[in-house]
């Protein structure tokens, strides 16, 4: 940083303004259990704070430690992650929870070179533990920190390039406070976090109430939107899946089977499904009988889903003759299960 000297005020700078008009009343704040900043930090992955609030309470309701997440069953633990989306984080927050306890006596690693080494925790989530519970000196570099750090820096970079993200963590680094207090290190990350996502965002960053907008380059420089740079372009790739919905004649109970342990959906319940125009596969002829039903558009990271409710009622014994793999779920069993959100929204509109 002997380029540019006054970088040095970014910390203190930084701090200040976090513990004056930082978010401070989040459930995972104010305290420094690692649960709880884990869990936090887990479901923040890709998410948005207001969509989580609302799970982030009903897993420590049903899971208040670690060990009682590790002695859940997967099945109890996808269901109450149930439309949060990107499954493959609760799978690895289950798994890495039975890990802290088989391998480091329910007690987290207070290191963020140890805590990456368990399942589902990068570098930046073991940097946001490490630094909230233990006062690590160490940086976060999450896409929020990302963006803030470019713009700080004018970083032109393509940060979608691992060199460049090296590159960046180390100048993270540098920008750390000099020998912090653990109460610094968790103001200061913090911070970072509350920048990004308040007064950094991706458009229209409020560039002129910015506390360290003296220190940014990208201000200087009359662009700030242009970092990150960015070359990589996500193709988004569009498919159609149908959904064999059966009812069963009486009580109305659902046709559901869990789906593989890899891929979309992984572990997860639903309807027979064809990933395609439907077609008589398993179920030989229930295709054919079923009635389409209003289609239902859902959004992925990387892919657009169009599934195609096809939906029939049916005898008790049916399904299990076709040679459909599942069981029937009725309403209570259903809403128990861990379930797609476009299926759960369906069931729940299909039960009336």
């Amino acid at each position: 940083m002997a380029e540019r000297p006054e970088l040095a005020g970014f910390a203190p700078a930084l701090i200040a303004w976090q513990r004056q008009h930082g978010r401070h009343g989040l459930p995972w704040q104010g305290g420094t259990d690692p649960y709880r900043v884990w869990l936090s930090e887990v479901m923040l992955q890709q998410t948005q704070v207001a969509a989580v609030l609302s799970y982030f309470e009903r897993f420590v309701q049903r899971f208040p430690t670690v060990q009682a997440l590790a002695g859940a069953s997967l099945d109890d633990v996808l269901a109450l992650w149930s439309g949060l989306g990107y499954y493959s984080r609760a799978r690895n927050l289950h798994r890495c929870a039975q890990l802290v306890c088989e391998r480091h006596g329910g007690v987290f690693p207070d290191s963020s070179v140890v805590l990456a080494t368990l399942p589902g925790i990068g570098r930046s989530t073991a940097a946001a533990i490490a630094a909230f519970c233990f006062g690590e000196r160490v940086s976060i570099l999450d896409g929020n920190v990302k963006r803030v750090l470019s713009r700080l820096l004018a970083f032109g970079a393509d940060v979608s390039q691992a060199a460049a993200q090296r590159q960046l963590l180390q100048q993270a680094q540098e920008l750390l406070p000099q020998a912090p207090s653990h109460p610094d290190m968790v103001a200061y990350t913090q911070g970072l976090m509350d920048l990004g996502a308040t007064l950094c965002t991706r458009s229209r960053p409020q560039c002129l109430v910015c506390p360290v907008q003296a220190l940014c380059r990208a201000r200087e420089q009359g662009d700030p939107s242009r970092f990150p740079v960015k070359t990589r372009k996500v193709v988004r790739r569009h498919e159609v899946w149908s959904l064999l919905v059966l009812q069963r004649q009486g009580d109305g109970a659902v046709w559901l089977a869990q789906r593989p342990a890899s891929g979309i959906w992984a572990g997860l319940w639903a309807p027979p499904v064809c990933e395609g125009e439907r077609w008589d596969a398993d179920g030989a002829g229930l295709w054919s009988e079923a009635q389409a039903q209003e289609a239902i558009v859902h959004q992925l990271t990387h892919r657009e889903l169009r599934l195609q409710p096809w939906h029939l009622v049916v005898p008790d014994r049916v399904p299990a003759q076709r040679g459909l793999a599942g069981d029937w779920h009725s309403g209570d069993a259903w809403r128990q299960r861990g379930l797609p959100a476009p299926v759960r929204r369906y069931l729940e509109r299909l039960a009336g």
